[in-house]
C-alpha cells in the first residue's frame, strides 16, 4: 500500500511539472563567466520568499488566462541580480494578470553565479563590502538584458500560437529586473522592441538614466519614497527623461511602501500598484477590459 501511495505522488509530481510550460530561450554563451552547480530553488529565511539563484540559461514560464485579450507582459523578478524573487515578484503578478486576461511570460533571466544560498551571499557581500557587489553584478548584467530582449522576440515570433498580439508585449521588472527593463528599453532593436515598459521601483544606481530612443514606448514607473535603497530620486529622474521626450509616460510614487513590496500585502495604498498599471494600461488602450 505504501509503495502504492508514494508512486501515486510520484506520478503527481511529474504531472505538476510537465504541466508547467516552460520555454527555453536561445542565448548567447560565454566564457566570461562560470556557473557550477545549477540553478536552485528554494525558500529563503532571510526574505520570507521562494528564490531562484545561480541562472545560467534563461528560460520563461508562460502563464495563460482563460479567456486571453491579446495583451501579454514579461515579468522579470528581482534580487539584486543574485536572486529572483520568484513568487511575489513573478509567479504571484502572472496570475494576477490571468485574471485580466492578460498572458504573463516569467523571465529566469542569468543572475550572478552563486553557491548553495545565493541570498544569504548577496546579505554578506552588503554587510561586508558593499563595493564587491557592483563588481559582480557588472558582467552579467548586459547578459540578463539580452536574456529579456529574447524574450521579447521569442513572443513576438511566435505570437500566432501563443494567442497573443504581436503588437501589445509589455516588458516589467522589480529592483534588478528593472534594471533589466531599463536595459531593454535602451537596447531594442525592430524585432524586440516592447511596446510597454513597466519598471517597478527600478535599481538605477546599476543601470543610470540613458538617452530617451526616439521610438520609445509608453512607460508607467512606480516606487515608493521611502524605498530604503534610495531608489525614488532614480525613478523620478526616469520618468522624466520620457516627459522631456515627450513620450507617453506616468508615475506612481507611494508615501510608504519601503523596497521589494512585489505582491506581498502590507495594508498600504502600495498594495494596489498592480491595479493602478491595469487602469494605466486600458487608458493607453495596451490592454482591454
Amino acid at each position: 500500500m505504501k509503495k502504492n501511495i508514494v508512486f501515486l505522488l510520484f506520478i503527481g509530481l511529474i504531472q505538476v511539472t510537465v504541466g508547467q510550460e516552460i520555454i527555453e530561450l536561445a542565448h548567447e554563451k560565454t566564457t566570461q563567466i562560470e556557473w557550477q552547480g545549477g540553478e536552485k530553488a528554494y525558500f529563503s529565511e532571510l526574505w520570507q520568499n521562494d528564490v531562484v539563484t545561480n541562472v545560467s540559461s534563461p528560460t520563461m514560464q508562460v502563464f495563460r488566462p482563460e479567456k486571453p485579450n491579446g495583451t501579454s507582459v514579461v515579468v522579470a523578478p528581482g534580487g539584486a541580480l543574485y536572486a529572483l524573487s520568484i513568487t511575489s515578484e513573478g509567479t504571484a503578478v502572472a496570475e494576477w494578470l490571468n485574471t485580466k486576461g492578460i498572458t504573463a511570460f516569467v523571465l529566469k533571466y542569468r543572475l550572478v553565479p552563486t553557491g548553495k544560498d545565493g541570498v544569504q551571499e548577496i546579505t554578506d557581500d552588503v554587510n561586508n563590502n558593499p563595493a564587491i557587489v557592483g563588481e559582480k553584478v557588472a558582467p552579467v548584467l548586459p547578459y540578463s538584458i539580452a536574456d529579456g530582449l529574447a524574450a521579447i522576440a521569442y513572443i513576438r515570433e511566435n505570437a500566432a500560437a501563443l494567442k497573443i498580439d504581436a503588437n501589445k508585449i509589455g516588458f516589467m521588472g522589480f529592483s534588478a529586473g528593472g534594471a533589466v527593463t531599463m536595459g531593454v528599453a535602451y537596447h531594442y532593436t525592430k524585432v524586440n522592441r516592447p511596446d510597454f515598459l513597466v519598471p517597478v521601483y527600478p535599481w538605477t544606481t546599476v543601470m543610470p538614466i540613458q538617452e530617451v530612443p526616439k521610438d520609445a514606448p509608453p512607460m508607467f514607473v512606480i516606487c515608493a519614497s521611502d524605498d530604503p535603497l534610495e531608489l525614488a530620486p532614480g525613478s523620478i529622474e526616469l520618468y522624466s527623461s520620457w516627459l522631456e521626450a515627450d513620450k507617453p509616460v506616468a508615475l506612481q510614487m507611494y508615501a510608504k511602501g519601503g523596497h521589494g513590496f512585489g505582491m506581498k500585502k502590507q495594508g498600504l495604498p502600495s498594495d494596489m500598484w498592480i491595479q493602478r498599471f491595469y487602469e494605466w494600461a486600458i487608458a493607453l488602450e495596451l490592454t482591454t477590459e
